[in-house]
């Protein structure tokens, strides 16, 4: 465990170890949609770039990255779902890691695609998390994100694979959030029932 987990984030660490193959079910299948945010991010990132998928879970957006000819980093914390990504991906460096104390070097980076992985951090975590992944893109580097929307930061307790922490997000707030961490926001919008149920926050942003 990284010395600032709190407890409703190993206990979202742990719902993802015990529940791999539920996760798998609805996110390891063979039949890949590409995602809106991914499309219009690729139109801003340098070809055959280099770049990390935060929170890789079954591999799905870095081997599609992959096969059109980046050069893919995976990083996942949860072992069984970095086991399945190697299995479908054999030839993508897969990393068992935890996105608040990354082995990358600074600027080695061209973008980083963090789909559905910064929202189990606490909201102060994210913020440093932002600043640090803000240094290990190259200057013009890119993230793009997907965040929880609203208010109220909990655990869920119902649902699907409950016991994870959601941090929720307001469009404002959390772009003043990037805008801290060193990123310029350049593009932000409220969606609903995209990729997965629900409203979301969909973020583009360009380091400064």
């Amino acid at each position: 465990m990284h010395h600032s987990t709190t407890k409703a984030v190993a206990q979202t660490l742990l719902t993802y170890e015990k529940d791999a193959k539920i996760f798998l079910q609805q996110w390891g299948r063979k039949k890949y949609k590409r995602p809106a945010l991914l499309k219009e991010w690729m139109a801003l990132v340098p070809e055959q770039g280099v770049l990390l998928d935060l929170g890789c879970g079954a591999g799905q957006d870095a081997r599609y990255l992959a096969t059109i000819g980046h050069r893919v980093i995976g990083v996942d914390r949860t072992m069984p779902l970095l086991q399945f990504a190697k299995r479908r991906s054999s030839s993508i460096p897969l990393v068992l890691a935890d996105m608040r104390a990354l082995p990358l070097r600074d600027g080695t980076l061209d973008g980083i695609w963090a789909a559905a992985s910064l929202i189990h951090l606490p909201k102060k975590t994210a913020s440093t998390v932002l600043a640090l992944l803000q240094q290990l893109v190259s200057p013009e580097g890119l993230l793009a994100g997907t965040f929880t929307f609203g208010s109220n930061s909990r655990v869920k307790t119902g649902g699907w694979m409950p016991g994870r922490f959601f941090a929720r997000w307001k469009k404002d707030e959390l772009a003043r959030t990037f805008r801290r961490a060193g990123w310029r926001v350049l593009s932000i919008r409220v969606v609903n029932n995209q990729e997965r149920k629900g409203r979301w926050v969909n973020v583009i942003a360009r380091r400064i």
